[in-house]
């Protein structure tokens, strides 16, 4: 059995761009899909583990991305579905797909998970925001504003995250 459905193969919808545009945009969600799954995953390891004093600070932030995380994914699938196009966030399938860095299983200092989560939020972050002309070319305004909508929230987020850490000298 294979980790990736044939896109071809729709769910009956209503919808009328054409198939070919949902198809695409279909692939378009499921690859950021699996970003946003693994961000979720990325940010629960840093709040297991991460230690220090500003332990509880970071505890909850982190929890909060992952909670967040979890949320634009749901968004994603369901766009898929809406479009005739079965969501795919199987582990196999987001290993597979994930664009994110390979996130470390322990860090030696809390700062270490502050540059993980922020640079899996980056990441994506800046793919749906490539995303995001894609689905307008493709006259899908609602996909391209969904994709927009997330990239604003995520970029918020890695603003909360990135705020924890000393400036870098200009």
């Amino acid at each position: 059995m294979s980790n990736k459905t044939d896109l071809s193969t729709h769910f009956h919808t209503r919808i009328d761009l054409p198939a070919e545009t949902r198809a695409a945009m279909g692939m378009i969600l499921n690859e950021r899909l699996a970003d946003y799954l693994d961000l979720e995953r990325q940010a629960k390891q840093a709040h297991w583990n991460v230690r220090g004093a500003r332990f509880q600070q970071l505890h909850e932030l982190f929890d909060a991305t992952a909670g967040l995380a979890v949320g634009w994914s749901d968004e994603l699938a369901e766009r898929a579905g809406q479009l005739g196009v079965p969501a795919e966030g199987t582990l196999p399938v987001i290993a597979e797909r994930s664009r994110l860095s390979k996130a470390p299983l322990m860090v030696d200092h809390a700062d270490e998970w502050v540059h993980v989560v922020a640079e899996a939020l980056a990441s994506c972050a800046n793919a749906a925001r490539a995303n995001i002309e894609e689905a307008s070319d493709a006259d899908d305004a609602i996909t391209a504003d969904l994709l927009t909508r997330i990239t604003s929230e995520t970029d918020k987020q890695l603003w909360f995250v990135e705020s924890h850490l000393e400036p870098e000298p200009k």
